[in-house]
């Protein structure tokens, strides 16, 4: 199954390892320090031009979704169905 991240952004589920909401980057210093870790390794994507409401981590690929992450957490229940 796949799971839509926002702009042209689609991913397969089994690839998905966590969704979080953007305000855990601010606060939890552990969380900044593995998205600036992935940075590093030019394992960060933002999808589309709007400002980003989550933070999609895979296997292989840390990603700025324009979609809240409860929306996104919601599709994932629907897939398991």
């Amino acid at each position: 199954m796949y799971i839509h991240l926002g702009g042209e952004k689609i991913i397969r589920t089994s690839q998905l390892v966590a969704i979080f909401d953007i305000s855990i980057e601010q606060s939890s210093k552990l969380s900044r320090q593995f998205v600036l870790h992935a940075q590093k390794n030019k394992e960060v994507e933002s999808i589309g031009e709007e400002d980003p409401k989550s933070i999609v981590v895979t296997e292989h690929k840390v990603y700025y979704s324009p979609i809240s992450a409860s929306t996104l957490k919601k599709r994932t229940r629907i897939l398991d169905g």
